[in-house]
């Protein structure tokens, strides 16, 4: 069943009909040679390091950022983002791996890193989807870059609620619709211009408004129609995490996939039932080595 599980996906992948989405748990691929943050817990303990947070909020995330960013200021949470995921690490063999496919409408990374970024280098035709801090962009729910990091200015102003001021929707620029590869970091990147979504501050006003999709991409919007989502490297034990994926997979198909070696909690077996995910309980490299022995066909 597993056999033909990475069969099918290699076809689909062949086809351009697989999403890929992966989250910080790729990192791991990398062993000895990972030098950033592969985990929220990892990434917290880097931010606490130089600035003491409550106890109740020290192996929290969103909790410790928010305070940093309350007391010490937003530009002492970026610069800690920065040294934290800004490095010359290499990408892993699975971000070459995906980065080669033929056929690769949209790549999701639900993580700061700049891996799928140094993967894509060498691909012509692709950009990018950033999720940005209303803090730092108020206005803007998405900053889009060309493959060589220049920001992609909007084409027409946004569109602007009449109480909250805010925009009704992210206006995508009309040289991304020729991108055929559109990388989507919902949660910002270090790369190219450090923008990070991490804060609750961050969250709250994203989430006030993903639901009815405000937040997200119109060409992500566009792209994930009936295709599959291939999540790798993910957990979806926390809300946020659950809610990310759930607004983001909304109106593709109703068949994907997610690589699960470790137990599933309650919320986690629920969310794959609901979303109608296959879980493939193996170790994620094995699994990135079964999909490898597969190569899409190009047809």
């Amino acid at each position: 069943m597993t056999e033909q599980t990475f069969a099918d996906i290699a076809a689909r992948m062949g086809a351009g009909q697989v999403i890929p989405y992966l989250g910080p748990g790729v990192l791991a691929l990398a062993g000895e040679a990972c030098v950033v943050p592969d985990s929220p817990l990892a990434l917290v303990g880097k931010l606490t390091a130089k600035t003491k947070v409550p106890h109740k909020v020290r192996n929290n995330l969103t909790g410790a950022a928010q305070y940093i960013e309350n007391f010490k200021h937003r530009s002492t949470l970026t610069k800690a983002m920065i040294e934290a995921f800004r490095s010359d690490m290499a990408p892993t063999a699975l971000h070459r791996f995906l980065a080669a496919q033929p056929k690769l409408p949209l790549w999701v990374n639900a993580w700061y890193d700049d891996l799928p970024i140094k993967a894509l280098a060498g691909r012509a035709g692709w950009g990018m989807a950033q999720g940005v801090s209303q803090t730092e962009h108020f206005g803007r729910w998405v900053n889009y870059f060309r493959a060589d990091g220049s920001l992609v200015p909007e084409d027409t102003p946004s569109i602007v609620g009449e109480d909250a001021e805010m925009p009704l929707f992210a206006p995508a620029p009309a040289e991304a619709a020729a991108w055929s590869t559109l990388l989507y970091q919902p949660l910002g990147s270090v790369a190219p211009a450090a923008n990070f979504l991490v804060s609750d501050s961050d969250f709250v006003e994203v989430l006030t408004e993903i639901d009815i999709q405000t937040p997200l991409p119109e060409p992500v919007q566009q792209i994930r129609s009936d295709r599959h989502f291939l999540f790798l490297g993910c957990r979806f034990a926390e809300q946020l995490d659950r809610l990310f994926a759930r607004q983001i997979m909304k109106r593709s198909s109703d068949r994907h996939w997610a690589v699960l070696p470790d137990p599933l909690t309650k919320n986690e077996a629920k969310f794959l039932q609901e979303q109608n995910i296959t879980r493939i309980a193996l170790p994620l490299a094995d699994a990135c080595a079964a999909l490898a022995q597969h190569e899409p066909a190009t047809a």
